[in-house]
């Protein structure tokens, strides 16, 4: 109540936000032939302003921690994939445990592989929590089956709402659950681990990923970025990058012209210039330590800004011509996350 209430009052510092005609002039942009929209300068506003709330946040700083009212009111991912919570759980709770070098590759495999596939915190501390350790020597399909049945029956979820999970109807099941737990089980059977091991670069293991049956793009390069946290392998996260639909949109808005080139070249460009865009809007980007924003992190910020443009400038279409945002935002104060970056990133917080 008294966030909202904090809400409120922000919101009448504001009515309505001024539409943008001007087309921003960026060097990069126009040697290419690439025309930027008004839009354009969104998305390393948006960025600056997510990034500047999870310093706050990470610093304990208290609540409120912007006067933007959309990103006050709507859930967005941060600036940073990594920092979000769901990864820094997968990092930390799953990749990087107290006793992670007791795990054979397989095994650190198969348990991201199966955090990933149903991407929900509660879910893995249910197995965690009647299985004990989770690894694949002691898998079994009816063990898992029967836990994830029974939540069902008490009306409980088994998947995350942060993207869809195919049905893997090819593998002969009406329960989504099960499918989805053979085709881990098929991944395993084919040594997935040790052709990991053989991949030369973050392509590679994306062409791996998406050779197994009802894995899209879209989830093919998810899961190379989270295998990638891990010690499986060791890629830069500007090897590569899929455009999901998310940040497609959110291309179509900040471009009238793109000249041709790819979704893929765009959030690359992004990317590689994000020092001098920083510079030219007078922005202070606080960087993730020397981290720079990688690919990944572009590709996910075009999304975040495609999703609060919605609000802030509702008469701009994207591709999804989606109009709201669905979630709103509450601060997790009560449960604070301790970062945990890979130790291979030697993050300096």
């Amino acid at each position: 109540m008294k966030n909202q209430t904090v809400i409120n009052e922000i919101q009448l510092q504001f009515e309505t936000i001024e539409p943008v005609f001007t087309i921003p002039e960026v060097d990069f942009l126009k040697k290419r032939g690439i025309k930027p929209s008004p839009l354009y300068n969104s998305f390393w506003k948006f960025a600056t302003e997510r990034q500047h709330i999870f310093q706050s946040r990470m610093k304990n700083e208290k609540y409120p921690w912007t006067d933007d009212i959309i990103l006050l009111k709507y859930k967005f991912t941060n600036a940073y994939r990594a920092s979000d919570r769901v990864s820094q759980y997968l990092i930390h709770n799953v990749i990087y445990t107290d006793d992670y070098k007791t795990f054979s590759q397989e095994d650190v495999f198969f348990r991201i592989i199966l955090f990933k596939t149903f991407n929900k915190i509660e879910t893995w501390e249910l197995l965690e929590k009647v299985l004990g350790r989770v690894d694949y020597s002691s898998y079994s399909f009816s063990r898992y089956d029967s836990i994830m049945t029974e939540l069902l029956k008490k009306g409980g979820r088994i998947y995350s709402a942060a993207y869809i999970m195919p049905s893997g109807k090819c593998f002969g099941s009406e329960k989504k659950h099960r499918n989805n737990l053979r085709l881990i089980e098929m991944m395993m059977s084919q040594n997935t681990a040790k052709r990991i091991s053989k991949t030369r670069n973050l392509k590679d293991l994306y062409e791996l990923l998406i050779s197994y049956p009802s894995i899209g793009e879209f989830l093919a390069f998810q899961y190379a970025i989270d295998i990638n946290y891990s010690e499986l392998c060791d890629f830069s996260e500007m090897d590569y990058v899929i455009a999901g639909p998310g940040a497609r949109s959110g291309i179509s808005k900040l471009f009238l012209d793109k000249n041709g080139y790819s979704d893929e070249y765009i959030i690359r460009l992004m990317a590689e210039n994000q020092e001098k865009e920083f510079h030219r809007l007078n922005l202070d980007f606080q960087y993730l330590g020397d981290r720079r924003l990688q690919l990944i992190d572009c590709q996910n910020i075009f999304c975040e800004t495609d999703k609060y443009t919605r609000v802030a400038y509702p008469y701009y279409q994207g591709k999804s011509n989606r109009k709201r945002i669905k979630q709103l935002f509450t601060p997790n104060i009560s449960n604070p996350i301790k970062y945990f970056y890979p130790p291979k990133w030697e993050i300096k917080l």
